[in-house]
């Protein structure tokens, strides 16, 4: 897919990995529209980056939560580009155990809303509009969480009901992928532990100790934490070149879920 004037929607745009997404889409020709919520400061500074870039993009506040704004986002998108061809599907709590501790049942529902339900809603509500374009493209980002449960070092930054929120989201990718086809590609980008999402640039990360962090960083098997320029080059794979993928879930982890256990050489053999 060539990107200059599609029309993209970007979930959680507000900063980290989704602004990320969507800075680098609009640059590379595409109309973006861009989703926050939160975080007012780095919402404001989002839509005013947008507006240096120049071209036709949207920056459209709602709650994600909310089956009845996403409807209207969906709406809006609809009424102002007439169509869309690529969703990214970026949205989640991410709820630290060092941070927020043990699940409260607000704290439990807060995390399936976001993580799990939100997804739902917004591809529900897209995938019509993906398909009328007769070559779509959906990106889901999840977490590794959904395959190492809050197990190991990483059992301080992936809680249970997160992990337990990322391993149902690849059972959508593949039920998304059968409702797309064939006019929508829909993949899962299952990423590590990136500088903006449970590390450096995060309030989880100075919550640890040194020797937490660094089992975290040693236990996947390039030794540090992701970067945000990597996922970007991810997503843009996915749009611009896996024209044969759907269905399919990329890990973008350093290793992690490989780590934690080297290779021992071989015994000596018996001559």
């Amino acid at each position: 897919m060539e990107l200059p004037g599609k029309v993209a929607l970007v979930l959680g745009a507000a900063r980290g990995i989704g602004k990320a997404i969507a800075l680098a889409l609009a640059e590379a020709g595409a109309k973006v529209v861009c989703t926050y919520f939160d975080w007012p400061e780095a919402s404001q500074q989002l839509i005013e980056e947008l507006a240096g870039l120049g071209g036709d993009h949207l920056a459209v506040p709602v709650d994600l939560r909310d089956p009845d704004q996403v409807e209207s986002l969906l709406d809006q998108v609809q009424k102002h580009y007439q169509h869309l061809d690529i969703l990214i599907n970026n949205i989640e709590r991410g709820g630290m155990p060092v941070v927020h501790g043990a699940y409260t049942a607000a704290q439990w529902d807060l995390e399936m809303a976001t993580t799990l339900k939100a997804k739902w809603w917004v591809a529900n509500h897209a995938l019509p509009l993906l398909k009328a374009t007769g070559d779509g493209v959906m990106v889901t980002l999840s977490s590794i969480a959904g395959l190492v449960g809050r197990s190991g070092p990483a059992a301080l930054i992936f809680n249970d009901g997160y992990a337990a929120a990322n391993r149902a989201v690849s059972s959508f990718t593949e039920t998304w992928a059968r409702v797309g086809s064939p006019e929508v590609r829909v993949n899962e980008l299952m990423l590590g532990i990136f500088e903006t999402r449970h590390a450096e640039a995060t309030r989880g990360w100075g919550l640890l100790s040194e020797a937490e962090r660094r089992q975290l960083l040693d236990h996947a098997l390039l030794k540090r934490s992701g970067r945000l320029e990597e996922v970007v080059k991810a997503v843009l794979f996915l749009i611009r070149d896996a024209d044969y993928m759907t269905g399919s879930v990329l890990r973008l982890d350093g290793g992690f879920v490989l780590g934690g256990a080297g290779v021992p050489p071989l015994p000596a053999g018996v001559e």
